[in-house]
């Protein structure tokens, strides 16, 4: 595709037409310091603002104004005069409350701060202790388990050694791994004032001293503090942060990681993961003692302490990942008081999710940066792509809040939201939504249309297919031992011992073919569709596959960090979309399908036919690919749920008749 096509469609006013083209240009030159990349870059810029995507057009303009070439940089310099000026496709901002300060009630919303921590931090010391006495009266000697006692110091100390050094590692870690550049205040309010004002502003309230400053150099936006104790804290954000939010949209993110410090939440959160550390290493070691020699009930009653500890850990990994999501929604409450301006943090929590799509579009490859901050950083990329899908053509606020309806309302989410750091995006908007109201002013999202909407949605649909989804889940494992009792209960009633043996393989085989058919459904009338439509559907499901049609640009892999990764992005008018590849040859395959023949596809316009699914992120099991130019990739998703279930079964079968026999 030639530079010259796009600058044609561009001056004979196809601008959309221009857009795909200069696009294109830009995901095929190898070269991004070459001056028709800089060139296309420069006129696609034109082509965005044209077509009234002016926070593309912002984006775009934000890179060019750091480039290395003085040209590209002056040009790019002017032409953000004029774009500052030009309103977005997004509908007017809701407003900001007056004054800043005025006190939110949470009206049940995280729960309480104090409460959470103090229950937490009290269950896991109570876990540690119980499991320490019951190891020293199960022993009872002199000197019981004197290495464990050296084992917990030794974590102790290590864990309190790496809660004061780790800032400092961690600097040095951020400046190795993403080029964190620490800047002062100033610097700051340059690229935006009213951030500056509320750092000063807290700081002067709660007699802190201002965090250290970093800027990461990255267009995807986001945020995140580290550090030991609130004087030392550091607040790190990324160049993209100033590239798609706006000042007040800014300064509620600022506000909301100064929440994290106030709260003194990574402190908080090293000490509740050094107790379930505590009861980890508390398992092992009794395990260990579990399996050695010696008397017979010391080692029933270690191998037993052993299968408590592991419970506790269970248990207290799972207080920790709540204790992280009800301190993001205290952080959120932080920032909609000191700013008064919750619905400017919904705006920046929808924009960064933008952000991450639009900057995941353009590289074929996702960003370390988000990925290896995934847990720090103020939002879960996981979940940016139906928020971001939705923001990217949504006129209006309802478009977009139609995709929070199955964060709120489908069970699923609930489910997949207890092994996250982060709350869904929808329960967040929603809290914002509420102190929105409480100050009297417009939301910036009609939630409560969508909680009407999600009040009217079938619950025998949404909780049916639910509760029989999660035993589909252990269908193999029910078959497995559903077919064991069978067998077991023929066998006292004939000598057969193939009937022990074969049963439970054609129970394991049954349950793993009953699984697939739900998995993956008959797809010969997949309707054509969009991947807005798909991600706005309030039922789906990660297990029950919705067949689908998709038709766009192939534009990178799926895969973090993996070069031969065999995953693709898929992009249409509407969004982008994961399509996870499976080769009839297993993991091997795939490899060689992301080394020989991914690279190739990249840039290819595909109609796709798969399985979509919706999880804290949406993806689509792919069937078949089919290019413009005639490739076609097949997908075996459901080829190893047949080749193994149907040999369980015929090996059960084979088992039987065999040992019947004899």
């Amino acid at each position: 595709m030639s530079l010259q096509s796009g600058l044609d469609a561009l001056k004979e006013k196809r601008y959309q037409e221009a857009v795909e083209l200069l696009e294109q240009f830009c995901r095929n030159c190898a070269e991004h310091d070459s001056s028709d990349y800089l060139s296309a870059q420069m006129w696609l810029m034109k082509a965005y603002q044209a077509t009234g995507e002016i926070e593309k057009a912002k984006a775009l303009c934000q890179k060019l104004i750091m480039s290395e070439n003085p040209q590209a940089r002056s040009w790019a310099e002017q032409a953000s005069k004029s774009l500052r000026q030009t309103p977005s496709n997004a509908s007017q901002k809701a407003g900001r409350a007056a004054t800043t300060g005025m006190k939110l009630a949470m009206g049940g919303v995280g729960g309480s701060l104090a409460l959470a921590s103090g229950v937490t931090m009290t269950l896991l010391f109570g876990m540690v202790l119980a499991l320490g006495l019951s190891l020293v009266f199960i022993l009872g000697s002199d000197n019981p388990l004197q290495g464990l006692a050296i084992a917990i110091g030794i974590t102790l100390v290590f864990n309190i050694a790496a809660f004061f050094l780790s800032p400092f590692l961690m600097d040095l870690t951020q400046g190795w791994l993403y080029q964190t550049r620490w800047v002062e205040l100033a610097e700051v309010e340059a690229l935006s004032p009213e951030t500056a004002k509320v750092i000063r502003q807290v700081c002067e309230q709660k007699k802190l001293k201002t965090p250290r400053l970093g800027i990461i150099n990255d267009q995807n936006p986001t945020a995140f503090t580290y550090g030991s104790l609130p004087n030392s804290a550091r607040l790190v954000v990324s160049q993209g942060l100033f590239t798609y939010l706006d000042d007040d949209e800014i300064a509620t993110v600022y506000a909301h990681e100064l929440g994290h410090i106030v709260h003194w939440d990574f402190a908080v959160m090293t000490v509740a993961s050094t107790l379930v550390q505590i009861c980890y290493l508390i398992y092992s070691t009794a395990r260990r003692f579990g399996r050695g020699g010696g008397d017979s009930k010391i080692k029933d009653a270690m191998q037993t302490a052993a299968l408590v500890a592991y419970v506790f850990y269970v248990i207290g990994t799972y207080l920790l990942l709540y204790l992280s999501r009800t301190r993001e929604y205290f952080a959120d409450h932080f920032a909609a008081e000191s700013t008064g301006n919750p619905n400017g943090l919904s705006r920046a929590l929808v924009k960064i999710a933008y952000g991450i799509l639009e900057e995941g579009s353009r590289t074929q490859e996702p960003s370390r940066l988000i990925e290896g901050t995934r847990a720090l950083g103020i939002y879960d990329h996981k979940a940016a792509a139906s928020t971001g899908t939705a923001y990217r053509i949504a006129s209006d606020t309802q478009k977009i809040g139609r995709v929070f309806l199955w964060d709120m309302f489908n069970p699923w989410g609930r489910w997949m939201e207890l092994n996250s750091t982060h709350p869904l995006t929808g329960k967040r908007v929603r809290a914002l939504s509420n102190y929105a109201e409480q100050l009297g002013l417009p939301t910036e999202f009609d939630m409560g249309r969508v909680i009407g909407e999600g009040k009217s949605l079938n619950k025998s649909r949404l909780y049916g297919n639910f509760f029989l989804d999660v035993v589909l889940y252990g269908a193999e494992t029910i078959g497995f031992f559903v077919g064991l009792v069978i067998g077991v209960i023929l066998w006292s009633n004939s000598p057969n011992t193939g009937l022990v043996l074969g049963a439970p393989l054609i129970g394991l085989g049954i349950g793993i073919l009953i699984k697939a058919l739900v998995m993956f459904p008959d797809y010969k009338q997949a309707p054509e569709t969009d991947i807005l439509t798909l991600m706005s559907d309030p039922y789906a499901s990660p297990l029950r596959g919705q067949p689908a049609k998709l038709e766009g640009q192939l534009i990178g892999r799926g895969d973090a960090g993996y070069k031969f990764g065999s995953d693709l992005k898929i992009q249409d008018r509407s969004g982008m979309l994961y399509l996870h590849y499976a080769s009839r040859f297993g993991p091997i395959g795939n490899f060689l399908f992301g080394m020989k023949r991914v690279q190739s596809l990249i840039g290819e316009q595909v109609g796709a036919v798969g399985w979509f699914r919706r999880g804290v992120a949406p993806w689509m099991d792919l069937i078949q690919l089919q290019s413009e130019n005639g490739t076609v990739v097949n997908s075996y998703h459901r080829f190893w749920s047949f080749i193994l279930g149907g040999g369980s079964i015929i090996l059960g079968v084979v088992l039987t008749m065999f040992l019947s026999s004899r």
